[in-house]
């Protein structure tokens, strides 16, 4: 499986195709808070960021794992966005933890943090592969609940970390500055959907269900949408950059 994901030649300083990845989906709820489902506000803010794209950005191709309540394999997510060429990859989620006090957002990239709850999260988000059939040969021997198997996943570091840096900066500073959202920062964490995709990748945290007050916000359709836009600003201006280098 490791070397079966085929790619199309990498066009180099440009950006005009984008995969968005609404995490979960189907058989698979993700993290729940007292009144939602997190695979359903993940595909709310999806489509409304690629909406908000193609209508801005019409130049830009987007592209779905899923555009409606499908479950998608993890190893397919990133397969999606290998086999399109995509010049990024962004995947959206919603958190989860036991202690509800705890609000924001926060935007991972491809990498190994000290901190013991990046971990958590990855081995969250990564444990999906326990609904897959033939999971074990699939992934190779990969066991989210390894923490010899996560380290692994950073011995082959993404030759696209300083991009999906740079975009992970610019979403956590318009969450902040222009959204009205509580950012926890950029953090690095082994999630398994990030390290197979062959582009710039980031996986978006918008908030946490467990949270009464901000699962209330995720389930706004108007704060989807300044989330969504935020996203969308911090695209628009990581593809400025990028293209400017032509």
């Amino acid at each position: 499986m490791l070397s079966s994901f085929s790619t199309l030649e990498k066009r180099t300083n440009k950006v005009d195709r984008v995969v968005i990845d609404a995490g979960h989906g189907g058989k698979d709820p993700g993290t729940h808070g007292n009144i939602s489902e997190e695979k359903n506000i993940a595909l709310q803010i999806a489509l409304k960021l690629g909406e908000t794209i193609e209508k801005y950005l019409p130049d830009v191709e987007v592209i779905y794992t899923r555009d409606d309540d499908n479950f998608v394999e993890l190893e397919g997510r990133a397969y999606i966005a290998n086999k399109n060429g995509a010049d990024l990859f962004i995947s959206i989620h919603c958190n989860a933890v036991s202690n509800s006090k705890i609000y924001g957002t926060e935007t991972y990239v491809m990498g190994l943090d000290k901190a013991d709850g990046n971990l958590g999260v990855a081995k969250k988000e990564n444990s999906v592969i326990f609904l897959e059939d033939n999971y074990e040969e699939k992934y190779e021997g990969f066991d989210p609940n390894s923490p010899e198997s996560m380290i692994l996943l950073t011995l082959q570091q993404t030759a696209y970390q300083e991009n999906s840096l740079d975009l992970a900066a610019k979403i956590e500073k318009q969450f902040s500055e222009r959204a009205g959202r509580k950012s926890r920062g950029v953090k690095m964490a082994p999630f398994w959907v990030l390290w197979r995709t062959s582009m710039p990748s980031v996986l978006v945290e918008t908030g946490y269900l467990t949270n009464s007050n901000e699962e209330i916000d995720l389930n706004d359709p108007l704060k989807q949408e300044y989330i969504a836009s935020g996203i969308y600003r911090a695209f628009r201006d990581y593809k400025q950059a990028i293209d400017s280098m032509n």
